[in-house]
């Protein structure tokens, strides 16, 4: 545990969070999704060592509520690669929360649509990724642990309690395998292309370095992408940023639904 975990343990256990059964990342236009709870509690990521800088409000909080008995903390907000270079820009968040407790890691974000049957606003549960960026964020880190195996980097009993989760808020989702580019340029029609021909249904520039960061620290992940653009020359596509934002803003009410039932899960399908 690096100094600036313990010190964000020790804060967020000062503001009477003394634990945490779950955590959920949420990506740029999701916020909302950790908006409605009841008696949250609120951590700005300034008071908190190591926790992404530069986020405007309502994003850049830590906020931790109760549902069904199960205690979530929410990231409003993420580090991204493309804002520094840095692959490993999340690694004391995750720590902090899996210090805290969290054994399941839920990862949110948007995605770009290479497959005619996800359409913008969808949900999309991730099956396995790609990592064409080439980048890894456990470079340097290899001495505390060695090499992480990422044959279930994508808990398969996680996977099927957001499944169950779907019948119980009656969301629909697809399913897909995610491939990860370094960003902040999208991606070109030829990009797009071989993206289709490798085997992925979406595209996107975030969570997968969480994905490898957090198995480093032996919790369950899941992934649940919203489609907020189709990749570019697929379907007519042209992403701009702006209209992903917006779409990622309206994806959020069905994410906030899906979410809201993952706890109600946690007797029928144990992780």
């Amino acid at each position: 545990m690096t100094e600036a975990v313990e010190q964000a343990v020790e804060i967020i256990n000062s503001r009477d969070v003394l634990s945490v059964d779950a955590a959920i990342i949420l990506g740029a236009g999701l916020g909302a999704v950790a908006e409605g709870l009841d008696d949250p509690i609120t951590i700005p990521y300034a008071d908190l060592p190591g926790f992404p800088p530069g986020h405007s409000e309502p994003d850049g909080v830590l906020v931790v509520a109760n549902h069904d008995g199960m205690n979530v903390a929410y990231m409003r907000g993420r580090a991204e690669f493309h804002e520094s270079g840095d692959s490993a820009a999340m690694a004391v968040p995750l720590e902090t929360l899996a210090m805290l407790g969290a054994t399941n890691f839920i990862l949110t974000g948007g995605v770009g649509s290479v497959r005619g049957d996800m359409h913008p606003g969808n949900l999309v549960l991730i099956t396995d990724h790609i990592n064409f960026g080439g980048i890894n964020p456990l470079i340097g880190m290899s001495a505390d642990g060695g090499y992480i195996a990422l044959t279930e980097a994508y808990d398969p009993k996680l996977f099927r309690r957001l499944k169950r989760a779907t019948l119980h808020c009656g969301v629909q989702t697809h399913e897909g395998v995610m491939m990860w580019f370094s960003g902040p340029s999208f991606e070109t029609p030829a990009e797009i292309k071989m993206a289709r021909t490798l085997g992925a249904d979406v595209v996107t520039t975030s969570m997968a370095s969480e994905v490898i960061l957090a198995r480093r620290l032996g919790v369950n992940v899941a992934a649940v992408g919203a489609v907020t653009y189709y990749g570019a020359g697929f379907q007519g596509g042209a992403p701009r940023h702006d209209q992903t934002i917006k779409q990622a803003q309206a994806a959020a009410i069905g994410m906030r639904r899906l979410l809201r039932a993952f706890p109600k899960t946690r007797e029928l399908t144990p992780a």
